[in-house]
């Protein structure tokens, strides 16, 4: 069972948030117990207003030289960005950690987002999902534009790259034109990882077709389990192997007790648990007090082996080609 710890360090306004110094010493801890990654949220995703002490993905590369072996994964909007910026961001990011991190891409809108990116009446609900399946469409697609032996830096010879294992995207959508390729070479694990949560019901297939994570926001029970067996099926349609995507639960951290934590690690309702955590220094004492211990001597955290984050949750290649 795979695990993992979202940990959203937003505040409410004129509250002090977590220095880095606490982040880091929380998540080499984590690291230490065996835990596969940790998510990095920078905003409320229901919108209320908040403040961060960092931007999520620069975070992230600083915790890539503090740790060894945790997949570090930030959540960043479709909104906010551009594609092909988002995809060079992540696709350096990725060399910087050695091949330990992804991006979570969410299909839920933050309503106070799109006001601060020239869109101050919104964007309705259905023209956010298509610009979003969209977006991450050419972000995987630019992922994929070098191959892995692309780049020959052949210096006698004049040849910086093979232009044969060069692809453009040439991309042109209904609300995105991207020509690429990144001037970035391909990520050390094949692409980052793509994480997707926030999914409602008409979002599955596009999500079950791309993603490598989703995550599901249901206590790990029957119901679970059938949200999981779904998306693979969804998965298998869409002609993907069954490796290729892993369903985790969330669970607030803060409320588990030792009893109940045993319960849903056994329940194997999904392929592991992400154990949700706000930017509280109480809570993250008590996860680290509590529940860490209880995983350490049930066994469940072992350190995981492989390299790359892909390799640490046993998936196959990326979604982009």
């Amino acid at each position: 069972m795979h695990l993992a710890v979202s940990l959203n360090i937003a505040v409410a306004t004129g509250q002090t948030g977590l220095t880095f110094a606490e982040i880091a010493g929380f998540v080499r801890k984590i690291e230490a117990a065996g835990v596969d990654m940790v998510i990095i949220s920078d905003s409320w995703p229901s919108g209320e207003p908040s403040t961060s002490p960092f931007e999520a993905t620069t975070l992230i590369a600083a915790l890539a030289t503090v740790t060894e072996n945790i997949g570090l994964v930030a959540s960043a909007s479709t909104l906010a960005h551009q594609p092909y910026n988002l995809a060079r961001r992540f696709a350096s990011l990725d060399i910087i950690s050695h091949g330990r991190v992804g991006w979570n891409a969410t299909l839920r809108q933050n309503p106070l987002e799109a006001a601060n990116f020239s869109r101050p009446a919104g964007i309705p609900n259905n023209d956010f999902r298509r610009r979003a399946e969209e977006f991450i469409g050419i972000v995987q697609g630019l992922w994929g534009g070098w191959d892995a032996d692309a780049l020959l830096f052949d210096q006698a010879g004049g040849r910086f790259h093979d232009p044969r294992k060069m692809h453009f995207l040439d991309h042109k959508g209904e609300f995105f034109s991207v020509r690429g390729p990144l001037n970035i070479a391909r990520s050390p694990q094949d692409t980052p990882l793509l994480a997707m949560s926030g999914l409602a019901r008409t979002d599955l297939d596009f999500a079950a077709s791309v993603a490598d994570v989703i995550a599901i926001e249901e206590p790990p029970s029957e119901g679970a389990r059938a949200t999981c067996d779904d998306l693979k099926k969804r998965a298998l349609a869409a002609g993907r192997t069954l490796d290729a995507l892993k369903v985790l639960t969330t669970v607030f951290a803060p409320d588990l007790t030792a009893a109940r934590l045993e319960v849903w690690l056994g329940a194997e309702s999904s392929d592991g648990l992400i154990f949700a955590l706000p930017a509280d220094r109480s809570a993250i004492d008590g996860f680290t007090d509590r529940i860490l211990p209880e995983l350490r001597r049930r066994d469940r955290a072992r350190p995981a082996h492989g390299a790359t984050l892909r390799s640490r949750l046993a998936l196959g290649a990326g979604g982009a080609k």
